[in-house]
């Protein structure tokens, strides 16, 4: 039956959104460009700008994924408050100064100044599925939440959700955004710490103090000494493959100063950190609670977990731990946190198609109005995919493929244009990709039924008729990427040696990046002798835009 308070709560909730994301939408300059829609003008603030590099992962995953490793497997599983908080903190030492200084305006910009245009649109693709899917996982996660809790329709919630969401991004861009991320994580602050001295007080709720000195309750987790390497895997992955994503750059790059910019991912670091507090705690009640003694035991006579449920373990708290009042509250954060992640997905796949792809490719004279209508239709496109994807595949939610692909193809060649741009070149670049694609792909996926045809160390083979699936212990996830980064440094140095050597004739340099630079190139950019664009600083990306394909 139809929770009717419940639809009420949300729809005020929604509405709410909905006008600050409009009212933000009215603060630009009134100068439609590139930089006004897609960063804010470059002028985001301290307190608004903290706010918004927060969300970039505090979003629906990161609480319900934090209350659910608590619930099931403990603290030493629960990585991604410490992974992303310190993915933030990297991102902040290592990138933020540098591509802020630069004044790119996507994190594509620094990839296809190095490797050129084409070079730029492959590597779009990991970046575009990375967006796409992250955003389609947890509009369905926020479906099947409010179908469990307000038997609401799910195919109705996650429409009524992306809808929302794409409008306002589609009127404001980053300015509603960012704002409305601001109004989204105090609701997310707000509903989680309202619900849960009332679930503590809960009939059903045991003793957390008495729980912490019971040896029966396990809270830190069992690391067994196969799963080390799985373990350091996800670390890494979560550290250094929360980078490349361009939710976290536009933050950065519309930051009014390098110095901003860094300043707000050590901050944001911290907040994220911090925000995962509540989560912990909800999934710690329910560890303790007693599930028989509420309406969810009376009806399925058993707890989440042997339900199947640990997924939904914060908004079963929510609802079944405390009053309705309450619970409509937390369901408001729940919604909050899944929209503050959609919204930043769809424009960042947007912004990365209409200038990286659709003008540095396709339209080099595009007008800025031009771009800004691409973007628009972009916009509506990606929210309409990830949507069909959130209602048509069921396991979503966990498909981490595309994660993979921005940790092992993207970080390493983000860190070589921008730490080491003398050392990569085109050809390094895609040998670099194919190798990382490869490999990853050769270690195999469950949730794609991908069966691995490269067997690392400590590969242990699955049991089809027991349904048991193959696993990778050694932490291959990380040996692609640096598999990936050997790469890109032996065949750029391997591929100047061959062309600078003579071995190789300047006309096989069918790529025009190591000696068969055009003339018009060497010009703009005052190349040396041999025409070598590595020997020279970073350059302008509108000025990369005028100049032959490298």
């Amino acid at each position: 039956m139809l929770n009717i308070w419940g639809v009420i709560s949300i729809v005020l909730f929604y509405v709410l959104i909905l006008a600050v994301g409009i009212w933000a939408g009215r603060k630009g300059s009134g100068e439609e460009s590139e930089e006004e829609v897609m960063l804010a003008g470059r002028n985001i603030g301290m307190f608004v700008g903290i706010f918004t590099m927060t969300a970039t992962w505090v979003g629906g995953g990161y609480i319900n994924g934090t209350a659910e490793a608590i619930y099931t497997t403990g603290l030493v599983w629960c990585q991604a408050p410490f992974g992303y908080s310190l993915s933030l903190v990297m991102g902040g030492i290592f990138f933020a100064n540098e591509m802020r200084r630069q004044g790119y305006v996507t994190m594509l910009d620094p990839l296809q100044d190095a490797f050129g245009e084409r070079m730029g649109g492959l590597l779009f693709v990991p970046a575009l599925c990375g967006e796409v899917f992250w955003a389609a996982g947890i509009l369905a996660a926020l479906g099947a939440t409010l179908s469990v809790i307000i038997d609401m329709d799910r195919n109705t919630s996650v429409i009524l959700s992306a809808c929302i969401a794409v409008f306002y991004t589609l009127f404001g861009g980053l300015y509603s955004v960012a704002y409305t991320d601001v109004i989204q994580l105090i609701c997310i602050l707000v509903g989680l710490w309202l619900c849960i001295p009332f679930a503590l007080t809960n009939e059903a709720a045991g003793s957390l103090t008495e729980a912490l000195k019971d040896p029966n309750i396990d809270w830190i987790g069992e690391l067994k000494s196969e799963e080390y390497g799985q373990w350091i895997d996800y670390a890494l992955l979560l550290v250094f493959g929360g980078i490349p994503w361009q939710v976290y750059f536009q933050r950065v790059l519309s930051s009014r100063t390098a110095l901003g910019a860094q300043i707000l991912s050590y901050v944001a670091g911290v907040g994220c950190f911090l925000m995962a507090v509540p989560p912990v705690l909800i999934g710690a009640i329910a560890k303790v609670s007693d599930w028989n003694k509420t309406a969810y035991g009376e009806m399925y006579g058993m707890d989440p977990a042997a339900r199947g449920e640990s997924n939904m373990v914060l908004p079963l708290v929510m609802h079944h731990l405390t009053p309705d009042v309450v619970s409509f509250f937390g369901l408001g954060a729940v919604s909050a946190a899944v929209m503050s992640s959609a919204d930043s997905s769809v424009l960042s796949a947007s912004s990365m198609f209409a200038r990286n792809v659709y003008r540095l490719i396709f339209r080099l004279k595009a007008s800025e109005s031009e771009i800004i209508w691409v973007m628009r239709i972009s916009i509506f496109v990606v929210g309409a995919l990830a949507t069909v994807m959130a209602l048509t595949i069921p396991s979503i939610y966990g498909l981490t493929m595309c994660s993979d692909l921005v940790y092992v193809i993207l970080f390493p060649q983000l860190l070589m244009v921008v730490h080491f741009r003398h050392y990569c070149n085109t050809y390094g670049s895609l040998a670099s990709y194919c190798m990382a694609l490869f490999f990853r792909l050769g270690g195999g996926e469950e949730l794609l039924h991908l069966k691995a045809f490269i067997h690392f160390p400590y590969y242990e083979p699955g049991n089809d008729e027991l349904g048991i699936w193959e696993k990778q212990r050694f932490p291959f996830r990380t040996f692609c990427m640096l598999m990936s980064l050997g790469t890109l440094a032996a065949v750029s140095k391997l591929t100047d040696w061959l062309f600078h050597s003579g071995i190789l004739h300047p006309k096989y340099d069918y790529f025009h990046c190591v000696v068969n630079i055009p003339e018009d190139r060497l010009k703009v950019i005052g190349g040396g002798p041999r025409g070598n664009v590595r020997n020279n600083s970073l350059y302008s990306s509108h000025i990369f835009s005028s100049i032959p394909e490298c």
